[in-house]
């Protein structure tokens, strides 16, 4: 399934610091006018013990209340990380534990099969392969019409791939200007043709703003093109390769509008290289 090249991260918009619903609802529907039509939740996305599930909730009901066309829109959600409601997450890789999260999941999207559903961080506990396998009995009970992995290394997305057999659809790394440690991911996914979603693409949700201050060279492209630094960021990841497809999260319409302009932001080779330089 093709998206565009920008996608939202809702995780803002339901954790600490989340806005009123309302403001929520007016970014989603800002994001999907903008022709963004990945929006990546978790069932993780909550604040207490009480509200598991929140981000998806919201944004399904943000999509469902939409005034225009939403079928070509991709909601992907995640399993097997947990918030227990006190600040901390905790992980759950068992099989069994994760079957169970899709089924909670399809019911507060209210979907019949999930359109893309991501193992959220691999649990030392539970052999890599045991998870995958869960991921891969769900693909093929049609419960998840495609699967991902996230925060994984290349042999944890070669393993997954096999398991899958060869169905492995998108990987979810983090990947910044801050945070380039997930390149090899990314090769790698070029390589197979599959998804790389970076999350975090700005550095994350308290240092997205100060992207120009810590790194010049954003800021100075930013200055020459008449965009924000945080534009310039977003098509340098593009630039990366054919598969890549930032996910920056937002909880403001402006902010998310701005993030999908990168699409349309095509960086010089002497750009890009003093970018990655930087």
């Amino acid at each position: 399934m093709a998206v565009g090249e920008i996608g939202l991260g809702g995780m803002p918009m339901s954790i600490e610091g989340r806005p009123d619903e309302q403001r929520s609802v007016r970014t989603i529907h800002a994001a999907l006018d903008a022709g963004v039509t990945l929006i990546d939740t978790a069932d993780a996305y909550h604040l207490t013990a009480n509200d598991v599930g929140h981000n998806e909730t919201l944004i399904a009901r943000a999509v469902a209340s939409y005034g225009g066309d939403t079928s070509e829109v991709l909601i992907a959600t995640k399993g097997g990380h947990l918030r227990p409601g006190d600040g901390s997450w905790t992980i759950d890789g068992r099989p069994e534990y994760l079957k169970e999260a899709c089924d909670a999941s399809l019911k507060r999207l209210g979907v019949e099969a999930i359109g893309l559903y991501q193992h959220h961080r691999p649990d030392p506990a539970v052999p890599y392969a045991d998870s995958i396998g869960a991921i891969r009995d769900l693909l093929d009970a049609g419960k998840i019409r495609l699967a991902g992995i996230s925060n994984a290394n290349p042999d944890q997305i070669r393993q997954a791939h096999e398991i899958l057999g060869g169905r492995l659809a998108s990987v979810q790394n983090q990947l910044s200007p801050a945070f380039r440690s997930s390149e090899p991911e990314l090769d790698l996914c070029t390589e197979l043709g599959v998804a790389f979603l970076p999350y975090s693409p700005l550095g994350g949700i308290a240092r997205a703003g100060e992207l120009g201050g810590r790194f010049g060279e954003f800021a100075r492209v930013a200055g020459e093109r008449g965009v924000s630094p945080q534009r310039v960021c977003l098509a340098w990841l593009l630039a990366k390769g054919p598969t890549v497809v930032p996910i920056p999260g937002a909880s403001r319409p402006e902010t998310i509008v701005d993030s999908a302009g990168a699409a349309d932001l095509t960086l010089t080779a002497d750009e890009l290289a003093a970018l990655d330089a930087a």
